[in-house]
């Protein structure tokens, strides 16, 4: 399987800042195997842009499962903190995909970056967040719909950085030809619905997905960095 991909960041309309980070920096294209990731620095905390940095960078060497991918980050910013302890305190969420030449695609999660895959026309969020208000919609005690309003709707419950173990969330799934995945941060999800999202992925080019839904964030309102990286699967 052939696999097209394209990336997009940008620091929003509101921060001073871009604490995000992805793998790859660029637009590309591969047979596999090939790790993209998108990680958030977390905002209000120490140096958020070093802990993204740190845990990709350390996310995407070796030949690793997709969580021990990101229990790389971790240890990373940990490592970091030891050497540096004035950093305590830093963080940051990570979503990765390895994209297997078979066709097979391995995520592994941590926070409320978000996964999605479009396929024949639906959009699916394949990750859970890792925040209070989505822990109160699994246990039934909030809607949804109360959830994208509720004052700890940010407030992570799993972040990479702040403990020495984490636990990663793994998916597995067979690709099928024509299939779209979404790797992003809040910055887009919080700004921009599903249904638009789903509309911007549609019928573009990687490229121009990508940079279409950074504009549609930013045209909301742009209060958070926004990182996007979008990879179809191809004969």
């Amino acid at each position: 399987m052939r696999y097209v991909w394209a990336v997009a960041t940008h620091q929003g309309m509101v921060r001073e800042k871009n604490e995000d980070c992805a793998h790859p920096e660029a637009s590309g294209e591969s047979a596999g195997p090939v790790v993209l990731v998108v990680a958030d620095g977390m905002g209000g905390h120490v140096a958020g842009e070093v802990a993204s940095r740190l845990a990709v960078n350390a996310a995407v060497s070796g030949d690793l499962s997709p969580a021990d991918r990101v229990a790389a980050g971790n240890r990373a910013i940990r490592e970091e903190v030891a050497r540096e302890p004035s950093l305590e305190g830093m963080g940051t969420t990570m979503t990765l995909v390895a994209l297997d030449d078979d066709g097979r695609a391995r995520f592994g999660h941590v926070g409320d970056t978000r996964a999605y895959l479009l396929r024949d026309g639906e959009l699916g969020q394949l990750t859970a967040d890792h925040t209070v208000a989505a822990e109160y919609v699994a246990a039934g005690q909030i809607s949804a719909e109360e959830a994208a309003a509720h004052p700890q709707r940010h407030m992570l419950t799993r972040t990479l950085g702040l403990t020495r173990f984490v636990n990663v969330d793994e998916i597995d799934l067979a690709m099928e030809e024509g299939d779209r995945v979404l790797l992003c941060s809040d910055g887009l999800s919080e700004m921009v619905e599903d249904e638009a999202i789903a509309e911007a992925l549609t019928g573009a080019t990687p490229d121009e997905a990508a940079w279409g839904l950074v504009e549609l964030a930013n045209e909301a309102g742009g209060v958070d960095n926004i990182t996007v990286i979008v990879a179809d699967a191809l004969p």
